[in-house]
């Protein structure tokens, strides 16, 4: 047995790392995902995640215009907490901008509140907040409890608080979530977090398995057409992913009492929606990709992102432009929308298009590079 045994030598293990090498040249993708990973997660973590949002999207319902609101306004502007989008018209206007999520926080000053400020009557500012997600409105609320000393005490000077330390009696309504628990935010997003890792690399690895074996030649040679292999294919992964939704919707009533306010068919319309983008994304790394390794590496590389990036771990209004403009193009971030309108606003059909127009798009747009591409492949 020892005749048989080689001793290591140094020139024939370094010709296998000089293979290694060139393998890795070769293959450009797997190249690409060793130094864009790191710089990815550097971007985001470093400049993108803030756990204390600022610039959050607020309109102000004026009930009277004087100079005490006009600089309790200016001065919430200039905290860096709020970006003021303007003002209401009417309560049920400010309250559909809630509901829409368009704005995060709605400010309403009463009648008369000047000659109140003015006799120590501490007038009323009801402060409405959007609290589906709870992290998101903390930061900015605890600034409003010292703007109005600071702003009213410059404007009447030699004026003193009164014993109850504050000018103003500030009303904070905490909508939708007003016990601020995390898990009625968390809970619906990990529907959409799991859908996306699962409906994407199951159809990647799928398609791409088959290709590699080559029965997906064998069945576009049947006299079944390229649509009918592609759609008969999907149906089963349509199956699973209402399946999976279905099984986290019981538990989250019955185990973490999320409040399920919506319909449950318009959710499941949503969850239908959702599925076939992730579907189509699955079939455009299945074109792409040469094997399987690569097929889960692109999954990785398009889900990292998208759990950062969509407002599920972290706020989404918290972080930069430039990362919100790449988040609004991920299918997540508007999945979370709808999903968290439906459970806890109960939000209908017609508070939501803005956001699924964006799912039909994304599902067009992706499906028609995946099948060109596909196409050029089986070529």
């Amino acid at each position: 047995m020892l005749q048989h045994m080689r001793r290591m030598t140094l020139h024939r293990w370094l010709g296998i790392v000089i293979k290694e090498f060139i393998q890795l040249k070769r293959d450009r993708l797997t190249f690409g995902m060793i130094l864009g990973i790191p710089i990815i997660q550097l971007m985001i973590f470093g400049f993108a995640i803030n756990s204390d949002p600022k610039h959050l999207p607020t309109v102000v319902l004026l009930n009277e215009s004087s100079a005490f609101t006009r600089d309790y306004v200016s001065a919430m502007r200039n905290s860096d907490y709020f970006d003021l989008l303007g003002t209401a018209n009417t309560e049920s206007e400010a309250d559909n901008l809630l509901e829409r999520g368009d704005v995060q926080f709605v400010v309403t000053f009463p009648l008369d509140f000047e000659r109140k400020l003015i006799r120590g009557e501490r007038p009323e500012i009801l402060v409405q907040a959007d609290a589906t997600d709870p992290v998101a409105a903390a930061g900015a609320l605890s600034v409003l409890n010292h703007i109005g000393n600071e702003v009213f005490t410059q404007d009447m000077p030699g004026f003193r608080p009164p014993a109850s330390g504050s000018l103003i009696d500030l009303r904070v309504h905490k909508l939708y979530n007003p016990e601020g628990i995390t898990a009625y935010n968390i809970v619906p997003g990990l529907i959409g977090v799991i859908l996306t890792m699962t409906m994407v690399l199951m159809t990647g690895l799928a398609m791409t398995r088959e290709r590699e074996r080559g029965t997906f030649e064998n069945l576009l040679a049947t006299p079944a057409t390229p649509m009918e292999v592609m759609t008969g294919k999907l149906v089963p992964y349509i199956l699973i992913g209402l399946i999976q939704v279905t099984v986290i919707l019981i538990l989250a009533r019955f185990v973490f009492h999320v409040p399920m306010l919506g319909s449950l068919w318009l959710l499941y319309g949503v969850v239908l929606v959702f599925i076939l983008a992730n579907l189509a994304l699955g079939i455009t790394f299945s074109s792409i990709a040469r094997n399987q390794l690569q097929a889960m590496q692109m999954t990785f590389f398009f889900f990292l992102p998208s759990i950062l990036l969509s407002g599920f771990m972290f706020p989404f209004r918290g972080m930069p432009q430039w990362a919100q403009v790449i988040g609004n193009a991920l299918p997540l971030t508007h999945f979370l929308q709808l999903v968290r309108g439906i459970l806890l606003k109960g939000n209908g059909l017609g508070l939501m298009f803005h956001h699924i127009w964006p799912l039909l798009l994304f599902i067009v747009v992706v499906l028609g590079v995946g099948l060109k591409t596909f196409r050029r492949t089986l070529d």
